[in-house]
């Protein structure tokens, strides 16, 4: 059951932003992720290619931007989805399983999702069996 969020979190004002950013020019159908961290913000849009398998969400769009800055320790996701039509069911907002998957190579069980018009989540809650290889988790140091 998701928590309420904060009203006005200035991280889901990022997400709300980032959405803005969205090139969706085939389903028109905008999305923004902020994420939080030791080093402030980092957003993402959904970027749609005419070879749909190619486009990618936005939030591996911030996760991707993060890493390639140099960042691997986060604190929290907002996720906005502004054209989800009113009176969606929460899992409308959901982010998908490739995304889910793509997370849990960067963050525990407890780290926070927080989707915009639905609520707070811990991230095992909306992705309880994520596939970990043994040993290995992506706060291993850089290359040299």
């Amino acid at each position: 059951m998701p928590r309420p969020l904060v009203a006005d979190d200035p991280l889901v004002a990022e997400a709300r932003e980032a959405a803005k950013r969205a090139y969706v020019p085939y389903s028109h159908f905008r999305v923004g992720a902020a994420l939080g961290g030791p080093f402030g913000v980092i957003r993402g849009c959904n970027v749609e290619n005419a070879s749909y398998g190619m486009a990618i969400c936005a939030e591996r769009t911030a996760l991707v931007s993060a890493v390639a800055a140099g960042h691997r320790t986060f604190d929290r996701i907002a996720i906005a989805l502004p054209d989800s039509p009113p009176g969606s069911p929460p899992t409308a907002f959901m982010p998908c399983g490739a995304c889910r998957q793509f997370l849990a190579e960067f963050v525990g069980a407890d780290f926070p999702v927080l989707i915009d018009g639905v609520g707070e989540f811990r991230f095992d809650e909306i992705f309880p069996y994520p596939f970990i290889l043994p040993d290995t988790r992506a706060d291993a140091s850089p290359p040299p």
